[in-house]
C-alpha cells in the first residue's frame, strides 16, 4: 500500500482542517509538497468546487482552491510524486477541456497527473454553471469514454451519445499513454464506473465493512487502484500507534493507496508530521 496526502490549505471543510491553513500561503504548500516529495510519498491532492453556496459551505467548507493552477505550481516545485485532482467534476467540463488543459499539466509535470473525476452532487453549481444535472450519471459515463479516447491522442476521435469529435489537432496532449482515471464516490454505481471506465476508486463516507463488502462483491481487476481515506486526521507525533492502526485498517480493508490526512498545528509541524508519517510507514 502506496501512502499519498490529502493536501492542506487548498480545501477547508470544517471540522477537518486546522486553523493555521486559514492563513497559509502557496508557498507553505509548497515548502509542504517539497518534503512530501523528498521522502517519497505517492500523491497530492486538490479537489474542485467553482461557488458554493454560504449554506452547504457550512458543511463542505467554502474554500476550493482551482486545481490546475495549483498543481501546476507545484508540479514545478517537486520531481518525482503524483498530482491528483480530487476531483473534477466531470459535468463541468467538455472531455476535449480537459484532455488538453489537463493533459498539458502532464506534460509540464513530466507524465504525473492522475485524473480523480466525479459525477457530482451539487445541483446548484450545476444550475450555476449551466450544466445539466439530471442526467449527469449517463453524461459522466459517455464523457469517461470520451476521455479515454481523447487522452494522449493528437487527434482524437469519439463518437457517443453526448459527445462526439473528429479531425481535430489536440496539442499539447498527456504524455503518459495512459494516463491513469479514479472516480470518486460511494454507490456501488460508483464503483461499476470505476471497474468497468477507470483504473481506480476513490471512496468516502463508508464503513469498512461496506466497503470490504462492495470490494468484494465488484471483483476489480488485477492493478485497480482502491484509495482509501484516513478519515479524520492522523497525529504521527502525537499518537504513532493510532497512526498506524488507521493505516493497517485500510490495507486490510483493500487498499492499494491511502489518502492521508495530517494533524498539524502549523506548516512546519506539517513538515513534521511528514517525516514522523515516512518513518512510521516504513513497518507497515
Amino acid at each position: 500500500m502506496r501512502i499519498g496526502i490529502t493536501s492542506p490549505v487548498v480545501v477547508r471543510v470544517p471540522g477537518a482542517s486546522s486553523p493555521w491553513e486559514a492563513d497559509a500561503g502557496i508557498d507553505d504548500l509548497g515548502r509542504i509538497a517539497e518534503t512530501a516529495d523528498e521522502l517519497g510519498f505517492h500523491h497530492l491532492t486538490c479537489s474542485e468546487h467553482v461557488a458554493v453556496p454560504t449554506e452547504v459551505a457550512r458543511v463542505r467548507g467554502g474554500t476550493y482552491w482551482d486545481p490546475l493552477a495549483t498543481l501546476g505550481y507545484l508540479a514545478a516545485r517537486t520531481r518525482r510524486i503524483r498530482l491528483a485532482t480530487q476531483v473534477l467534476v466531470l459535468g463541468y467540463h467538455h472531455p476535449l477541456e480537459i484532455a488538453k488543459r489537463y493533459g498539458t499539466l502532464d506534460r509540464v509535470s513530466g507524465g504525473r497527473l492522475t485524473l480523480g473525476l466525479g459525477v457530482g452532487s451539487l445541483r446548484e453549481e450545476f444550475d450555476l454553471l449551466g450544466a445539466p444535472f439530471e442526467d449527469r450519471g449517463a453524461r459522466a459515463d459517455d464523457a469517461l469514454r470520451a476521455l479515454r479516447a481523447a487522452l494522449s491522442r493528437r487527434e482524437p476521435e469519439y463518437h457517443g451519445e453526448f459527445y462526439e469529435f473528429a479531425d481535430l489537432l489536440v496539442e499539447p496532449h498527456a504524455v503518459q499513454e495512459h494516463l491513469p482515471l479514479w472516480i470518486g464516490g460511494r454507490t456501488p454505481r460508483s464503483l461499476r464506473r470505476a471497474v468497468t471506465l477507470a483504473d481506480g476508486w476513490v471512496p468516502f463516507g463508508l464503513p469498512p465493512e461496506k466497503l470490504r463488502e462492495m470490494l468484494d462483491r465488484a471483483a476489480p481487476p488485477a492493478g485497480f487502484e482502491v484509495v482509501l481515506s484516513t478519515g479524520p486526521p492522523v497525529d504521527p507525533t502525537g499518537a504513532p500507534e493510532a497512526t498506524v492502526r488507521a493505516l493497517t485498517r485500510l490495507r486490510e480493508t483493500g487498499a492499494t493507496v491511502a489518502s492521508t490526512s495530517l494533524s498539524a498545528h502549523s506548516a512546519i509541524h506539517y513538515r513534521e508530521q511528514l517525516t514522523a508519517l515516512h518513518e512510521l510507514a516504513k513497518d507497515l
